[in-house]
Parts: structure tokens; C-alpha cells; sequence
């Protein structure tokens, strides 16, 4: 029985889940192969991901492909009941079990994912890395019935492999977020258009002619100052890997310690997916009127809590917009509660990004259904699948491309 707050929201949802459709041929597409195949017949698929329009259409993909669908969402902020109530609406096999809503508290969120987890899966879609944690703490009985899984997020996969190294993890996971097609585009541009989205729509100010500090330079950092320099900030990148850093100096963009960057910035991103990234130290360097948001997956990265503790007052500057006036009288402003910025004050990637992504998803899934057999528990997306999606999404644009002649293979493949 699903756990919604709303089923009368469904008519704004379907609206929702329809728009995207209409600019997600990949999974159109997908869905038509699913339709007749069924790879996912008599299967039960636990989903755990930002519950919005284009993870539903996902979820109707899988169910096309015969999967009993149990959903719930990845973020208590990022879920959007309307959504949430399309997929819970309808009568016999169209209708999904679905745990979500938004604003749920921690008691909650952890009721509605431990409901989908309970039901035991075969198949399980993480966002993050929560389903795959609770299997193994709560649920360790059901491990033998699930085939495998796919996580969608850095963060999921480094819980991930820290599970791996340490025994730990006990059916195959496939690594979604390291395929070519989700962390060169998803990553990059989908996380850089997405989080400036969030950003604009929730302060409505102007990015042009500040400083804009962004914490971690992987391929989501350089999505989000790709557009901070895009629309006029003067750019600052604080990072712990060298590599990466030079990388940023070489982009153009300034690199420095976060507590020297807290000194000169007017916004900051955290997208590093590690804990402890903006705390006091920093705090204490900013300038009144701060704006601090958070791009990672957990709400680690900005630790809210000390400011909480430490403000004289707090109150709501706009909606989605926390200030914390400290005792000196700056006020430094939190969006989203630190949690992501993209989805829990903004609509999350684009459809046509997410296209990409949750094709990864749906053929990584039904890989798995095929596949049931494997060796290691950590499995990269197979490289045929990666390269199809690229084919097909070429093909949507109206694209092609050369192809190498045998003579060119041959070429290529001869020995040194």
C-alpha cells in the first residue's frame, strides 16, 4: 500500500511525467524494446532516486519491461508529490507502490525506504547508496534473493567500494555513474545547468561580477564553474587533489584553501561528496550576506548544524533561504537547508540529460536480468552499452559519424 501525501495530485504530475517523455527518446525508445522483450518479467525492482518527472518516466520504462515497480525517493526535499501520486495512481498493473513525500522527516524518509526494501527486491536502483546500506544492516535475510543493482551517483559509489575493500558487499552493483554517458553529461552539463537553475530561481540575483567559490573540481565542479563563468562570476576552486586543481588553474579559474576563498566569496558550491567541506573556520572569514548552497549528495558537506548553534537569531530570508545572523552581525545564508541544491530548489537535471542517464540505468538493469551470474561485485557498465546509447542519442539529434574502413581497423590493431 503506497505512502503518498496526495493521490489527488496526479493530474499535475502526469502533466509532468508527460513533458519529459516528449524530450527523452533514448527511453522512448527503451520503452518500446522493454514492451516487447519484458527483461524484467516477474521480477520486483526497489528504486531509490530523486522523485521527480523523469525518474518517473524511468519507472514506467522498467514496468514496461514487466518489473514490479516499489519506488521511493533519494532526498526528503527533492520529492515532488504530484509526481509521487502519478506513479501511485491508476488501477491494476499501472499503478506502482510508492513511498515518497516531500519535506519527510528522518524518522520518515527511513520508513519509506526501508518499505521498499522489505518487499524483497531482485533489482535494486540506488541514488546514493541508501537501499544497498539498509539491505545489508536491516534486511541481511533478503540478500539472497537479489540479483544485483545499479548506483547512480558518485557518492553511492564511493560507499560502494569502501562495502567492496571491506567484504562487505554481498550482491553485484554496477557502477551507472562511471559510464561514459552519465558522468561525462550528467556530471558536467546536467549538474552545471541544474545548480545554477536552483541557485537563480531561489535568490534571484545576479551571477555577474561576483565570486563565486566551488568546492571540488571533478566533472561536477567543472560543470558548475563552467556556467559560473558563463554568466560573469569571477570563479574560485578550492580542492584537495592536485591533479584536479591544476586542471582548474589551467581552466582559468582561481585555486585556494576553502578558509582563504571564505575570505573573498559571495556564493559558494560545495560538490565534493565528502563531509566537513565549508565549517567554522570558514564561517568566521565571510563577509555579511554570504550565500552557501551545496551540490554533493548528503547534506554533510556545509555544516548547518554549527551554524545553527551559533546564531543569535535565524529566520527565513526567502522561501528556501535560511539566514543565520552571527553574534558580530554578519548573516551568512543557507539555500536548501544544505541539502542539493539542484533538485531541492530547482527541478534537477534536464530531461534530455536524464535521457541519457536513465538509459544507462534501464539497459545496466536489464544487463543484470540477463546476466545473473557474476564473478565480481563491482561491475562497470559494459562498453557495448555505453556506445549503443551514444549511437541512439546521435541519432535523436539527426548526427552521424564516420565509421573506421577494415583497412583502418586493421591499421589500428596491428602490432608495434
Amino acid at each position: 500500500m503506497s505512502e503518498i501525501r496526495n493521490i489527488d495530485l496526479y493530474e499535475s504530475g502526469e502533466r509532468k511525467i508527460e513533458w519529459v517523455k516528449r524530450n527523452m527518446p533514448l527511453l522512448r525508445s527503451i520503452e518500446r524494446e522493454f514492451s516487447e522483450t519484458k527483461p524484467f518479467a516477474g521480477l520486483k525492482v526497489a528504486l531509490s532516486v530523486h522523485l521527480e518527472a523523469k525518474t518517473a518516466y524511468l519507472c514506467r520504462v522498467m514496468q514496461a519491461g514487466g518489473a514490479q515497480m516499489f519506488v521511493t525517493g533519494s532526498n526528503p526535499l527533492s520529492t515532488q508529490d504530484d509526481v509521487a501520486a502519478a506513479l501511485a495512481h491508476g488501477t491494476g498493473d499501472n499503478a506502482m507502490e510508492v513511498f515518497a513525500w516531500h519535506g519527510a522527516t528522518e524518522e520518515e524518509y527511513h520508513r519509506h525506504i526501508s518499505a521498499v526494501v522489505a518487499v524483497g527486491p531482485n533489482i535494486i536502483i540506488d541514488d546514493g547508496g541508501d537501499l544497498v546500506h539498509l539491505m545489508h544492516t536491516e534486511y541481511r535475510d533478503l540478500i539472497s534473493g537479489v540479483i544485483g543493482g545499479c548506483e547512480e551517483t558518485t557518492t553511492g559509489i564511493i560507499r560502494l567500494r569502501a562495502m567492496d575493500r571491506a567484504g562487505e558487499l554481498k550482491f553485484p552493483m554496477v557502477l551507472v555513474n562511471n559510464a561514459d554517458c552519465k558522468h561525462l553529461f550528467d556530471n558536467r552539463y546536467g549538474t552545471g545547468q541544474s545548480v545554477w537553475d536552483g541557485i537563480n530561481r531561489t535568490t534571484n540575483l545576479i551571477v555577474a561580477g561576483k565570486k563565486v567559490v566551488v568546492a571540488g573540481y571533478g566533472w561536477c565542479g567543472k560543470g558548475v564553474a563552467m556556467r559560473a563563468k558563463g554568466l560573469g562570476a569571477e570563479v574560485i576552486v578550492t580542492e584537495v587533489d592536485p591533479i584536479k586543481a591544476m586542471e582548474a588553474v589551467m581552466d582559468g579559474f582561481d585555486v585556494m584553501p576553502m578558509n582563504e576563498a571564505a575570505k573573498y566569496g559571495d556564493m559558494f558550491i560545495t560538490v565534493t561528496g565528502c563531509d566537513g567541506v565549508i565549517t567554522k573556520d570558514a564561517f568566521v572569514n565571510m563577509h555579511d550576506g554570504a550565500i552557501c548552497c551545496n551540490a554533493g549528495h548528503f547534506d554533510c558537506e556545509v555544516d548547518v548544524a554549527w551554524l545553527r548553534e551559533n546564531a543569535v537569531r535565524s529566520y527565513e530570508a526567502r522561501n528556501n533561504i535560511m539566514g543565520y545572523e552571527l553574534a558580530d552581525g554578519r548573516n551568512i545564508f543557507i539555500i536548501a537547508e544544505g541539502r542539493l541544491v539542484n533538485l531541492a530548489a530547482g527541478d534537477g537535471h534536464p530531461a534530455e540529460i536524464m535521457d541519457m542517464s536513465f538509459a544507462v540505468q534501464a539497459m545496466s538493469a536489464a544487463y543484470l536480468a540477463s546476466h545473473r551470474e557474476q564473478s565480481s561485485m563491482i561491475i562497470d557498465v559494459p562498453r557495448e552499452v555505453d556506445l549503443e546509447i551514444a549511437r541512439r542519442k546521435l541519432a535523436a539529434w539527426g548526427c552521424s559519424i564516420d565509421t573506421l574502413t577494415p583497412e583502418q581497423e586493421a591499421y589500428l590493431n596491428k602490432g608495434l
